[in-house]
């Protein structure tokens, strides 16, 4: 495929901004159609970033024919049904993480990608930012093995607020949004299966419905253990830690940048074309559709997580 690439945005949210930003920076790519719940902020955003259609309705973006591929930065409970609607619709289809809030709907994505053959990525940036590249590289050279991952994922979100500090529309989720975050990546660094599971939570919110906090720890088949905690209720540093404790060192990673573990800066800008994760996540996904292949972070690749998911949330449950 040498042609531009048009791409229908569903999302023009905290993260639908993340990617237009990323797009701009990538040669043979479009986005000529955004979609979101509110016309006139929409209006805004595409009037910004020079989009000709705006709409609120994703069918309507999934008929234009010539629109190639959809982004999703949809509400979390539509991830699923929206993914199935874009193949459907035969549109390649990046859908930011969580995949699905069930492991029914995500396998039914996942059923579907593999009968159509089209491009199915979730945005699972973590294997795509810079810090955790490194990491992985050195990881598949051998030159460290991962003993413990050590994650903390703190926010404080006692009301339904965004990143950008705005009223959302939609339910945000420690299990099955957060922590799918480090889930994935843990069986993606250790490079081995995730075997053993297990969760607990702190009290339910009155009106949000969900738990604030929760403890998760993960074991794979070749030993190495992930410590995750989570919480909605931090009124400190906001974002997600990572501490990789290794066979030849220990390794801190902040979003894009990485440190030692005595809090010495690495330097990690050659890694990749960008600094941006986003961007690096978006560069995949329109590679793999130019090369007719399956991207880092397919819906088939990541399933094992959301596997792993439903497992805990049973836990919790019970």
């Amino acid at each position: 495929m040498t042609k531009t690439i048009k791409v229908a945005l569903a999302g023009a949210g905290a993260f639908g901004i993340k990617h237009l930003d990323g797009i701009q920076n990538i040669d043979g790519v479009e986005v000529v159609s955004l979609v979101s719940r509110e016309l006139d902020k929409t209006r805004e955003v595409a009037a910004k970033y020079g989009i000709g259609h705006v709409t609120t309705d994703l069918a309507d973006s999934l008929a234009l024919k010539e629109v190639d591929a959809v982004i999703l930065c949809t509400p979390t409970q539509m991830h699923a049904s929206q993914s199935i609607a874009a193949l459907k619709a035969g549109k390649h289809v990046q859908v930011e993480i969580p995949l699905a809030d069930s492991l029914k709907d995500a396998q039914a994505v996942v059923d579907l990608q593999k009968q159509t053959g089209l491009v199915a990525m979730c945005g699972h940036t973590r294997r795509f930012n810079p810090s955790h590249q490194w990491v992985h590289k050195k990881i598949k050279a051998g030159e460290f093995n991962i003993q413990q991952m050590d994650v903390q994922t703190y926010f404080f979100r006692r009301t339904n607020m965004n990143a950008l500090g705005q009223a959302r529309s939609w339910t945000d989720h420690l299990l099955w949004h957060h922590a799918a975050h480090t889930v994935d990546l843990f069986a993606y660094q250790a490079g081995s299966p995730i075997v053993k599971a297990n969760a607990v939570q702190g009290p339910i919110h009155p009106t949000l419905g969900i738990a604030m906090d929760m403890s998760i720890q993960l074991q794979a088949a070749n030993g190495a253990i992930c410590t995750l905690s989570l919480s909605f209720n931090n009124d400190g540093p906001l974002g997600t830690f990572f501490r990789y404790i290794g066979d030849t060192g220990t390794y801190i990673a902040r979003y894009d940048d990485l440190f030692t573990g005595k809090e010495e800066a690495i330097d990690v800008s050659k890694v990749d074309v960008s600094m941006n994760g986003i961007e690096l996540q978006d560069r995949e996904f329109f590679a793999a559709i130019r090369e007719g292949r399956e991207p880092n972070s397919s819906v088939a690749q990541v399933l094992p997580c959301y596997q792993v998911l439903q497992q805990l949330e049973q836990q919790l449950q019970s």
